[in-house]
C-alpha cells in the first residue's frame, strides 16, 4: 500500500510534565512523500505567562481512528497499539510549548522526532503566527455618579479594577485605574489597553469590573461591580454603556481602536527576553538544615523559593534562546572572609555568574546554601542596579531584561529601592517580587506601582515595572504545588507583555521585520499552526 502521512496536535496548561493530553487537531494527509509539507493552520489561545504543551505525533495514515480519546503519557504505547495495526506505523514524537515555538527565531521551532529506541525518525517544523486582531488596542474612558460614600471622613478615593475571565471560569486582572481622590463623582483619565488582554480576541467574553475606594493600608474597600463585553465596550458612549453599581452609575464616556505592533511582533524580530534571578539568603529565612526553614531542602519536594523560581524561570527561558541566566543572592556573609554581600554570584564566579538553564540555577542555588553564611540586612537596590546596567547598555529593542527577585521580609534599603525602580523604569527592564513566607509584605505592596506610581526625590516613575505578589496567596488549599506554582506565574507575568509594548512605544522603537521563511532541504517534517 502506498504510505501515508498523518498529523496529530495536542494542547494543555502546565507548569511541570502533564498528566493528560486533549486531543487538538489532526493535519491533512500527505500522500507518497516522506516530505511532506502540512498546510492546515489551527488556532490557539496564546498566553505568555502560562506553559503551554504540545505533543505532536506523526504516523503512516493506516486504520487511524477518526475520535482518539484523551490519554496518559504513560501509556502511549498501549494507546497505539488500540488504534494501529503495529508500531512501525508510529513514526514520532515531540514535546515543546509554545512558547518555544513563539520564542525561536521568527517563530519556527525546528525539533528533532523520538519516540523510537535507536532510530532517527527525522525533524518537524512548527511555525506560529500572530491573528490580525490581536494588534488592536481599545483607549477608553470612564466616570461614575453619586458613588456610594466609604470613608466616614470626607469623601471616597475611587479606582477600578478590569478582569478578563478565563477559559476555566476565573478572572485575571488586566487593568486597574489611577486612583480619583476625595470625589463621589470621578473622571478616570482615558487609558489604553490591548484587546488580547482584555478578552483574548473573544468580542463576546464576559469582562468584570469592581469598583473601589481607595485606602492607605491596602485594605480597599469594595464600593461595587458590573459585567460587560469588549462588542458591549466597543458601542462607544450609549444607553448600553452605562452599568448600575449599587446605588450609582458608571458610564462610559468615549471608545475607540487603533492597530499597534504586539508583543509577538518583537520576539518574531529577533528580541530577546533575559532573565535574572536574585535569591534572599538573610538570617530571618531561618536555618537551611533545619525543616522550619524557608531555605529547607527537602529531598522528596521544591521549597517556596524553588518552587517560585520554576514557575516564573520555566516560562520565561523559552524566549532566550541561549538559555544562559545569570543568579545572583543577596544577604549573606560570603567565605572565606565572612564580608556580607548584597549582589553576590550563585555559583561564585563574579565573571560569569550565568548559570545553564533553571536547572542550572537551582544546583548553583543548592550549592551556595552550603558554602555562605545566611545574614542580612534585606537590601534590592543592589541587585536592581546590577540588572539595570546591563539594560541601559541595551536600549534598542533588542534586549529586554526581566528580574525576579524572592524574598522572606521586609525590605531595609527602601528608599535607595525606590531610586532605583524609578531609574529602572527609563530602560528596557521589569522587576517581579515574590514574598516567600508568612512575613508582611506591606511595604513591597509600595513598590508595585498599581495602585499608586512609585516615587523618589520627586520624580514620578515613567512607567510601571513592579509586579510583587506573596507566594502564600498562590497555595493550592490540597497540596498541589504544581497548580500552585502555574497560578503564581500566571499572576507575576501577566504584565510582562504590556510592560515590554510601554518601554518600545515610549522610545519609538519597532519591531525589526521577521526573517524570511526558511524551509530546510527535502528531509523536513514541516507544518504551521
Amino acid at each position: 500500500p502506498v504510505p501515508l502521512l498523518t498529523f496529530f496536535f495536542f494542547l494543555t496548561s502546565s507548569p511541570s510534565p502533564p498528566v493528560l493530553f486533549l486531543s487538538f487537531g489532526r493535519t491533512e494527509v500527505i500522500d507518497n512523500t516522506l516530505n511532506p509539507d502540512f498546510v492546515r493552520k489551527y488556532i490557539l489561545d496564546y498566553f505568555f505567562e502560562e506553559k503551554q504543551s504540545l505533543l505532536t505525533i506523526l504516523w503512516f495514515a493506516l486504520h487511524i481512528c477518526q475520535h482518539v480519546p484523551p490519554f496518559p503519557p504513560s501509556s502511549f504505547l498501549s494507546f497505539l497499539s488500540s488504534f494501529l495495526p503495529s508500531f512501525q506505523d508510529f513514526l514520532g514524537q515531540m514535546f515543546c510549548t509554545l512558547g518555544e515555538i513563539v520564542g525561536s527565531p521568527a517563530s519556527r521551532l525546528e525539533k528533532p522526532l523520538g519516540g523510537i529506541p535507536g532510530k532517527k525518525c527525522g525533524t518537524i517544523v512548527l511555525s506560529a503566527e500572530e491573528l490580525s486582531n490581536c494588534r488592536d488596542s481599545a483607549t477608553m474612558q470612564f466616570c461614575a455618579n453619586k458613588l456610594d460614600k466609604k470613608d466616614f471622613f470626607g469623601k471616597s478615593d475611587p479606582f477600578m479594577v478590569f478582569y478578563r475571565s478565563n477559559e476555566d471560569g476565573t478572572f485575571t486582572i488586566c487593568h486597574k485605574t489611577e486612583v480619583v481622590k476625595n470625589t463621589l463623582n470621578p473622571v478616570w483619565q482615558p487609558f489604553t489597553i490591548p484587546v488580547r488582554a482584555l478578552c483574548n480576541g473573544d468580542y463576546d467574553r464576559t469582562i468584570k469590573v469592581e469598583v473601589y475606594d481607595w485606602d492607605r493600608d491596602g485594605s480597599h474597600d469594595f464600593i461595587g461591580d458590573f459585567t460587560t463585553s469588549y462588542r458591549e465596550l466597543a458601542r462607544g458612549q450609549s444607553q448600553f454603556n452605562v452599568y448600575e453599581v449599587s446605588n450609582s452609575r458608571v458610564t462610559l464616556l468615549s471608545f475607540s481602536v487603533e492597530s499597534e505592533f504586539t508583543f509577538l511582533d518583537y520576539i518574531k524580530g529577533g528580541t530577546q527576553i533575559n532573565f535574572t534571578v536574585a535569591i534572599d539568603f538573610t538570617a530571618s529565612n531561618g536555618n537551611p538544615s533545619q525543616s522550619t526553614s524557608l531555605h529547607y531542602m527537602n529531598p522528596y519536594q521544591l521549597n517556596a523559593y524553588a518552587m517560585a523560581l520554576k514557575a516564573v524561570g520555566e516560562i520565561i527561558q523559552d524566549y532566550d534562546s541561549d538559555k544562559m541566566f545569570p543568579a545572583l543572592g543577596f544577604g549573606a556573609k560570603l567565605p572565606p572572609d565572612g564580608r556580607v554581600s548584597h549582589e553576590f554570584p550563585l555559583n561564585g564566579n563574579i565573571e560569569n555568574p550565568y548559570c545553564n538553564g533553571i536547572e542550572g540555577i537551582l544546583e548553583a542555588y543548592h550549592q551556595s546554601l552550603r558554602t555562605v553564611q545566611l545574614y542580612g540586612p534585606t537590601n534590592f537596590a543592589p541587585v536592581v542596579n546590577h540588572v539595570a546596567r546591563y539594560a541601559a547598555a541595551v536600549q534598542d529593542g533588542s534586549q529586554y531584561f526581566v528580574l525576579l527577585i524572592i524574598t522572606d521580609g521586609v525590605i531595609s534599603d527602601m528608599a535607595q529601592t525606590k531610586e532605583a525602580i524609578v531609574n529602572g523604569a527609563k530602560l528596557p527592564m521589569s522587576i517581579i517580587i515574590v514574598g516567600v513566607g508568612q512575613a508582611e509584605f506591606d511595604a513591597m505592596v509600595e513598590l508595585d506601582g498599581d495602585d499608586i506610581r512609585i516615587s523618589s526625590r520627586g520624580k514620578l516613575a515613567e512607567r510601571d515595572i513592579v509586579q510583587f505578589v506573596p507566594f502564600r496567596d498562590y497555595m493550592d488549599r490540597t497540596g498541589n504545588h504544581v497548580l500552585s506554582m502555574a497560578r503564581l506565574a500566571k499572576d507575576v507575568l501577566a504584565e510582562i507583555p504590556d510592560q515590554f509594548i510601554s518601554y518600545m512605544k515610549s522610545r519609538g522603537i519597532k519591531p525589526n521585520p521577521a526573517p524570511p521563511p526558511y524551509t530546510p532541504p527535502g528531509h523536513t517534517h514541516h507544518t504551521q499552526i
